[in-house]
């Protein structure tokens, strides 16, 4: 196999897996690891992915229509989700403000908290605060901003103003993706802004994410790792990355099916 053919599977490797390792693609091809550090450095020259420790993610790019909106990101993953949600909604205790943002996952939350009293949801997304209106033991406080259509949230760090009020314990985060040392990142630098005001405020900042997101970089980060306490996923995070982040003090629960 000639450079550029083995550089061309790579980025469709990328495209498929969210990320490769070095290791990994030196067996595939049957050459050296120096070999395939030079293909991955030739390509991170021209742009179309990023080095990372062992590997490479996916170069960030502008967001799609289907990585903004609510109902394509409901269609990924959603069993994944759903387990999530259930392991996130167990920590959450009565008399405890939360902040949901306006993520599928965080939204799996609101489904499996709306039997439980004396909590009071902060969030910015429509979705989660519709959802939560049938649940008479949960009290529901929405952000100010500009509507954002596509990922049915208000947009505008000023309008969180109203939510200092209140003693947060908890932030549930959901993310584009999860790398060292990146962090936390989200395609959308109007979303990355909102969370990184809300990790100011809140006392316990929860990651969570389902496995594709793992390795993913987007365009502007939110939450470097030493600002995150816990990560919640499912079992089929890589295990590798998963090591790397609790190196670096964090907690990560798996969940399993």
């Amino acid at each position: 196999m000639y450079p550029e053919e083995r550089r061309q599977r790579i980025l469709q490797l990328l495209r498929e897996h969210g990320r490769v390792m070095v290791a990994d693609l030196s067996k595939q091809f049957g050459v050296s690891e120096v070999t395939v550090r030079g293909d991955l450095q030739a390509l991170a020259r021209e742009g179309k992915l990023i080095r990372t420790h062992g590997g490479a993610v996916p170069a960030a790019s502008g967001p799609t229509e289907d990585d903004l909106k609510l109902e394509s990101r409901q269609r990924q993953h959603p069993q994944e989700k759903s387990v999530i949600g259930a392991a996130a909604a167990d920590l959450i205790e009565e008399g405890d403000a939360i902040y949901l943002d306006a993520s599928s996952t965080a939204l799996a939350i609101a489904r499996h908290i709306k039997d439980r009293r004396f909590i009071t949801v902060l969030t910015s997304g429509l979705a989660v605060a519709q959802e939560l209106t049938d649940a008479p033991g949960v009290t529901v406080a929405l952000a100010g901003g500009i509507l954002q259509k596509e990922t049915a949230s208000l947009i505008d760090p000023d309008g969180l103003a109203y939510f200092d009020k209140f003693n947060i314990q908890k932030c549930f985060l959901g993310a584009h993706g999860l790398a060292v040392p990146e962090g936390l990142t989200d395609i959308s630098p109007d979303v990355a802004a909102i969370k990184r005001a809300l990790i100011a405020r809140c006392r316990q900042v929860i990651a969570i994410i389902d496995a594709s997101k793992w390795g993913r970089v987007g365009l502007a980060t939110f939450a470097a790792t030493e600002d995150i306490h816990l990560v919640i996923t499912d079992h089929d995070a890589p295990a590798d990355q998963v090591q790397q982040v609790r190196n670096q003090g964090v907690k990560v629960i798996l969940t399993e099916h």
